[in-house]
């Protein structure tokens, strides 16, 4: 009988140790990490999920991701019900910086880092990090890329140009706007550089969520109250590529780009595969490339190391200001892609195929 017992015991023993690995297998344990994208809108969101995504999950993290569509309180019932679900570390790219700080007390109270992923989440103590591309930088190369094409230093001009800037709710679009004028603005004040229109703030020259459609109706609006008795148009201030895109759209429709009539220096950032066609085609003149595997990869090591070590590198701790206090953060490099470089920055670094930019 006693050896009946034993061999149950041991069948017992041993069906639990199969049940037991078979959890640990599925990942039972792993630490879970929330990523919020704001939407599908820009190709660039996508990319940065999926590679992000990638990499966690080679780790054998638990890896969820939610995109809300331009809908800032879906964005926030996306990130509560993670916080609900005891998630170890939310990384953010907020739709509107601003309205995520009730949402983060309640992650702080559950011990749940929060990383502000390219956005600065802002008014909110509870931001334990920030990892980014120089934002700042970004709107430099492309006052620059305006002030060399035009020849501003040497030409007395004037050159006429419109401006736009990214969403008003998105922190980022400061900088971007910042960056660009701290080149322009000279050439601005001195009467070289001179806004058809009038509009130079930049809250009045910001484009809703992003929207290219908006960018669009914008220009063409510009084209036809400003440029319709045939004043020359030399150039547009575009932050990215999505609004480049609908500017574009505009210009077409205005007759740029045929009868004699060329399209003027346009700017962008992010280097979306239409972009970079229209780039090639001579309808965009430039963009800014910013490498989400590298913007991913700084991502990635924040989180293992957090988990792991409980700290993380850092690379700024000055610039970064939410309103409430200086956020730690990592910054990445970007970098200026044309017509004479993109095979080499785009295509060499196997961030593209050139079957995708030129099929």
């Amino acid at each position: 009988m006693n050896k009946i017992i034993r061999s149950c015991l041991i069948i017992l023993c041993a069906a639990a140790a199969i049940s037991l690995c078979g959890c640990i297998g599925m990942g039972g344990g792993a630490k879970k990490i929330g990523i919020f994208m704001p939407s599908k809108n820009e190709t660039r969101w996508l990319q940065d999920s999926d590679s992000l995504m990638r990499q966690l999950q080679a780790k054998d993290y638990h890896v969820e991701t939610r995109n809300a569509e331009d809908d800032v309180e879906l964005q926030i019932s996306q990130i509560e019900a993670m916080i609900d679900d005891n998630y170890d570390i939310l990384v953010i790219a907020a739709i509107d910086g601003s309205r995520l700080k009730d949402t983060l007390q309640r992650a702080a109270d559950k011990n749940i880092r929060v990383i502000s992923y390219d956005r600065l989440i802002m008014d909110s103590p509870n931001v334990d990090y920030y990892v980014t591309f120089d934002n700042f930088e970004v709107g430099v190369l492309q006052g620059e890329y305006i002030r060399d094409a035009l020849g501003l230093e040497a030409n007395e001009g004037p050159f006429n140009i419109e401006l736009f800037a990214g969403a008003p709710t998105d922190n980022n679009a400061v900088f971007f706007y910042d960056g660009a004028l701290s080149v322009l603005g000279k050439y601005l004040d001195s009467g070289r550089l001179r806004v058809v229109s009038g509009e130079r703030e930049r809250t009045d020259v910001a484009i809703a969520e992003w929207r290219p459609e908006l960018a669009r109706e914008r220009m063409g609006g510009l084209l036809e109250k400003h440029y319709g008795d045939g004043t020359k148009l030399h150039a547009v201030l575009s932050p990215n590529d999505g609004l480049a895109a609908g500017i574009i759209g505009a210009l077409k429709d205005g007759g740029y780009g045929g009868d004699g009539k060329p399209f003027p220096i346009l700017t962008g950032q992010d280097s979306d595969i239409p972009n970079i066609r229209a780039i090639i085609a001579g309808e965009q003149s430039m963009t800014v490339f910013k490498d989400t595997r590298t913007l991913a990869d700084r991502t990635f090591r924040m989180i293992d190391d957090l988990l792991i070590k409980n700290t993380t590198e850092t690379n700024d701790s000055r610039t970064y200001h939410n309103n409430i206090k200086i956020v730690p953060s990592y910054i990445c490099k970007p970098v200026l892609v044309t017509a004479d470089n993109y095979k080499r920055v785009l295509v060499d670094s196997g961030y593209y195929e050139i079957s995708e930019i030129e099929g």
